[in-house]
């Protein structure tokens, strides 16, 4: 004899109300990505690291507002993108790449120079500037050239394209590390340090700024400026790039460079390709600033 099964209302209520659970599950996920392609902390926000005081770069103005070239570059990148919403945090520059690899921030914005070192910790955007180092000091400090260095404190903001290059070049220097520019140049004003190395444009600033001179400037085109992003946001990376390329092709990235660089010979390789030669070189005043 067979039996047979009857499942009472209570049990079929039960079944029913799962398998509806079952479907929103997988729905929810699939809206969940759709809604945040990206993979960003806040959906529809960028969070970026950066940096308050290396101007014309990054820097925040007499409001607290970040502003400067980098900013606004990545700004217009982040819209092409799709995301209008990007919110700017300053760091320490040394904490940037850490805090971009676990999920502090989205990316990392600083004209971040890109090396094989830096991209064991985070991926990189294509580059967007490259150029020149410089050594900054006073007047009275008898420092006329980087052969002048040895026995000297040299200022270096830690973790910066700057220090690695010190470190390699400047054997007999004896170097002194801090968290930003602003720190370093107090210390060469006080005395504390002899002189400080940092970018070409950055130096410009300070020359003007407190009457210090430039000991040397330092070609440094291998390590061209780049975001920073985490490993784990292909998608993201890809738009950025994508975004980037038509900021260069349509002339907004030259339109942004005369604004924050007036005045300065104009790096071809990232202008519109019908303006480029056939050989583009870098400009000494399209550096990387960290």
């Amino acid at each position: 004899m067979k039996k047979s099964f009857r499942l009472r209302p209570a049990a079929l209520l039960g079944a029913a109300l799962a398998a509806v659970l079952a479907l929103s599950a997988c729905g929810g996920s699939s809206a969940a990505v759709s809604n945040n392609p990206y993979g960003l902390i806040q959906p529809g926000t960028i969070r970026v690291a950066s940096v308050g005081d290396s101007k014309p770069y990054t820097f925040t103005d007499a409001q607290g507002n970040f502003t400067g070239f980098d900013v606004e570059l990545f700004t217009d990148v982040a819209h092409r993108a799709g995301v209008d919403k990007v919110v700017f945090t300053g760091q320490d520059f040394s904490s940037i790449l850490p805090a971009v690899a676990n999920g502090q921030f989205d990316v990392g914005v600083a004209a971040i120079g890109i090396t094989p070192a830096r991209k064991q910790t985070v991926d990189f955007s294509n580059g967007y500037l490259a150029g020149y180092l410089t050594v900054i000091t006073t007047k009275t400090s008898g420092i006329k050239s980087a052969k002048d260095l040895a026995g000297k404190r040299l200022g270096v903001v830690q973790g910066s394209l700057q220090e690695a290059y010190a470190v390699k070049n400047f054997p007999n220097a004896n170097l002194v590390r801090f968290p930003d520019n602003n720190t370093a140049i107090s210390a060469v004003n006080s005395g504390s340090v002899d002189a400080h190395f940092l970018d070409y444009e950055a130096a410009k600033t300070y020359e003007k700024q407190f009457g210090l001179v430039s000991a040397a400037d330092i070609p440094s085109f291998d390590a061209p400026a780049g975001f920073a992003v985490a490993k784990d946001k292909p998608a993201l990376l890809t738009a950025l790039n994508k975004a980037l390329a038509a900021a260069m092709e349509d002339g907004t990235w030259k339109k942004l460079y005369q604004k924050w660089f007036p005045g300065s010979p104009m790096p071809e390789q990232y202008l519109p390709k019908a303006e480029q030669t056939s050989s583009p070189a870098p400009s000494p005043s399209a550096a990387p600033t960290q």
